[in-house]
């Protein structure tokens, strides 16, 4: 019997290597291209010298800490401001606002300074950092910058402590949570160059996994 046992453990053995060699085979190198998901459609506005509010899209960035967020920034005009102001607020870009939110990554304000009129969106003061707030976007974090390097790839790193997260009731659930359901977020698809929403719950976060415990 033992004998048998042992036989019937290396045939299944062998029978899982071979599924896992068979897996393999199907899949296909894309050598470095980076295809990391989700990435999210961050809208970081920030204020000139002059007052003039900004926003840009940037894909590389999110959350780093319980109340920081990060990104990585090439030299632009928000980069100028947030030296200057040290302040930023971080909208997430929604269904909704799909064509705005792109308009912002493909037009830069040393071109066109008044980008966030001409998109048809608008802004107020926050009350707690010295940036501006696009009304229309329903979730917004309002930070002041802790840390800004240069990284090796000649990219500026900018670190934020969020001070205050501002959320439209039309986002919240009965219990007054921010619903993603109701926010429609949407992410940048690297692998095509497309936005896509944020899909539906599959699971339960810190439970699910017990089942392996």
């Amino acid at each position: 019997m033992k004998k048998f046992i042992l036989i019937v453990g290396a045939l299944i053995l062998g029978l899982t290597s071979l599924n896992a060699q068979s897996n393999m085979e199907t899949k296909k190198n894309f050598s470095n291209k980076a295809v990391i998901t989700p990435l999210p459609v961050l809208i970081i506005a920030t204020y000139d010298a002059n007052g003039n509010p900004d926003a840009m899209n940037a894909a590389w960035g999110g959350q780093c800490g319980p109340k920081h967020i990060c990104f990585n920034l090439s030299k632009h005009q928000t980069t100028e401001n947030l030296e200057l102001k040290k302040a930023f607020t971080v909208s997430f870009a929604d269904k909704k606002h799909v064509a705005q939110s792109d308009y912002f990554g493909i037009v830069s304000a040393k071109q066109e300074p008044n980008k966030i009129e001409k998109a048809g969106m608008h802004v107020v003061k926050s009350q707690f950092v010295d940036a501006p707030v696009i009304v229309e976007y329903p979730l917004t974090i309002e930070c002041k910058v802790v840390e800004m390097q240069t990284t090796f790839l000649n990219e500026i790193r900018v670190v934020g402590e969020i001070v205050n997260t501002q959320a439209d009731e039309s986002i919240l659930d009965k219990d007054g949570n921010i619903d993603l359901d109701k926010l429609e977020p949407i992410m940048f698809d690297s692998s095509k160059n497309y936005y896509r929403v944020i899909g539906e719950k599959v699971g339960n976060a810190w439970s699910d996994g017990k089942k392996f415990k």
